[in-house]
C-alpha cells in the first residue's frame, strides 16, 4: 500500500536557483548562484522546505 503523500511532496517545489553562469571560486561557491559545491549536488535530494530556506540564505549572502 502506498503511504499519502507528505505535506511537502504537496507543495510545490521551487524553482532552481541556477543562473547558469557556473564557475566556482577558490571556496567552491559559484559565482552565478552564490551556491556551494554541496549545496548545488544536493539541491535534487533537498526537501521543498530545506531549497526554499537555501534560497532566502542567498538571498542574504547577496548581501
Amino acid at each position: 500500500m502506498d503511504e499519502p503523500a507528505s505535506r511537502d511532496e504537496l507543495q510545490a517545489r521551487p524553482t532552481s536557483p541556477c543562473t547558469r553562469v557556473c564557475t566556482l571560486d577558490e571556496q567552491n561557491v559559484c559565482l552565478g548562484c552564490l551556491r556551494t559545491l554541496a549545496e548545488i549536488v544536493g539541491w535534487s535530494r533537498m526537501t521543498a522546505d530545506e531549497q526554499r530556506t537555501l534560497i532566502k540564505d542567498l538571498s542574504a549572502r547577496r548581501g
